[in-house]
């Protein structure tokens, strides 16, 4: 069976083209992206406030508070998101990071970066499932989702090919204003509030703020209604949570990698610190240069089979990172990144692929940022009690290990046939009557656009069948 990854279908209205609507989507989105994630700090924040006069204690404690922050606000920011609207909740993220940017400017204390921490974990929460939920469905309204995929993959490659470019420019611009890398991470996070501002609205934002004002005294018992909807969700589809935890090994090792295990590993080989940046800028490329291309990826292999192929090539070339020199090392690391650049917009389709139809797909993405960073905080706690004793290259072997195993227990699940791929029938596993008790029409994700036909007809014929191509999509019903 063959699975595109990518590129329209020929067989399908969608096939024809972006529309204007969806054009200018896809644009606004690659700003908002870009400019919210461009943090200048990133490369001197540590030595930032080891000047400000902090301890590695100090400065390491405020990291571990930051991701248990994260984690317990995933879900509290995708309800809300599912309650006054994606787009919404994309202003309050950039309003929260642009004020966060600006906290160390104002104190450059503990104090201070501790409350840029916590600030920066609420902005992200409040957009993390957000961005990838309005993206979808806005594209989805305009019957346009075959073009998600390399939308998705291209925000995160330009996101990328700014911070090669910017982040050369700190050192320089910090010798003329110390703290000018947090003024201009401010100054993009602002920029991100316009993107966010300019956002055109669908058929069902606007009622769902007016559903959440109107509830009154029982927002809080809305929310809890849309957290059981989202528990459910994964509870009936097994599908959904088999591919939620695929997508853990991608996450883990890649953010342990180039955040946890980077710098030590190049000083392990003997790569001084001056050669760093250096390295960091040519992963950051080869990185871009994949997340911008996942329609590279051969179609003989269905998208499910590609996350896990990439998943064990990430654990291959960690592995072999403790086999090489200096020079092998390096090129293994650009080969991770790549390899990372091509899984996560695949991983991203195929979640939102699985949600059904209705479902509050804010929240549900908020779920997996839950799975993803938990595990990801357990796997910290290890790689520093690995690190304390010196064992690097076992941290490495048996990284790649326990994601082998991973991954060939997800692959036994998968060909037991307990476990199928989610078709166009099961999108009506969560009615509109189950998403919305009250019976307004849904959550507030489902942001559709005017004169769109029946949902659950929409559902069918914008879906793109990455899993099952040979089935021929329903044409939409007049309206």
């Amino acid at each position: 069976m063959r699975a595109r990854l990518g590129g329209p279908r020929p067989d399908t209205a969608a096939a024809t083209g972006l529309t204007d609507a969806a054009r200018r989507i896809i644009r606004l989105n690659y700003g908002f992206q870009l400019l919210f994630n461009l943090l200048w700090w990133m490369p001197v924040f540590y030595a930032y406030q080891k000047e400000a006069g902090l301890s590695d204690g100090q400065i390491f404690g405020i990291q571990s508070i930051y991701y248990v922050a994260f984690c317990l606000l995933e879900i509290p920011t995708g309800l809300i998101a599912d309650r006054i609207g994606t787009r919404n909740c994309l202003r309050a993220g950039a309003v929260v990071m642009t004020a966060a940017n600006l906290a160390p400017v104002v104190s450059a204390s503990y104090t201070g970066f501790l409350l840029h921490f916590l600030a920066i974990a609420a902005g992200r929460s409040l957009t993390s499932g957000a961005a990838s939920a309005y993206l979808y469905d806005g594209l989805r309204a305009e019957r346009c989702d075959e073009h998600y995929l390399r939308a998705e993959g291209t925000a995160r490659a330009l996101g990328l090919a700014a911070k090669v470019v910017c982040w050369p420019l700190v050192g320089p611009l910090m010798a003329l204003s110390h703290p000018a890398p947090y003024v201009l991470s401010a100054a993009s996070a602002a920029g991100s509030l316009v993107c966010a501002l300019l956002l055109p609205r669908f058929a069902g934002a606007q009622a769902g703020a007016d559903r959440g004002r109107s509830d009154g005294g029982r927002r809080g018992g809305a929310f809890l209604r849309d957290a059981g909807t989202a528990l459910r969700c994964v509870a009936s589809s097994p599908w959904l949570a088999l591919v939620m935890v695929q997508g853990v090994a991608v996450f883990t090792l890649s953010r342990i990698c180039q955040v946890n295990l980077f710098q030590p590993i190049l000083l392990d080989h003997g790569i001084g610190e001056a050669s760093h940046g250096g390295v960091l800028a040519a992963m950051t490329v080869a990185e871009a240069v994949a997340s911008a291309r996942p329609q590279w990826l051969s179609r003989r292999l269905p998208p499910v089979a590609w996350v896990s192929v990439l998943s064990l090539a990430l654990a291959g070339t960690l592995a072999a990172m403790t086999l090489g020199g200096p020079w092998v090392v390096i090129v293994l690391l650009c080969l991770f990144a790549a390899a990372t650049g091509f899984a996560f917009p695949v991983q991203r389709k195929l979640v939102n692929d699985a949600i059904p139809a209705h479902a509050p797909r804010a929240t549900l993405l908020s779920v997996e940022s839950i799975v993803d960073r938990a595990v990801c905080a357990l796997a910290a706690i290890a790689a520093g009690a690995y690190l304390s004793a010196g064992h690097l290259d076992a941290l490495l072997w048996h990284s790649a290990l326990a994601t082998a195993v991973l991954i060939g227990v997800f692959q036994l699940v998968l060909r037991s046939g307990v476990v199928a791929p989610r078709g166009r029938d099961d999108d009506r596993a969560v009615s509109p009557q189950a998403a919305d008790p009250a019976g307004t029409g849904g959550t507030a994700s489902a942001e559709r656009g005017h004169g769109a036909p029946d949902l659950a007809d929409a559902e069918d014929a914008g879906r793109e069948e990455a899993l099952e191509p040979h089935r021929t999509p329903r044409r939409p019903r007049a309206t």
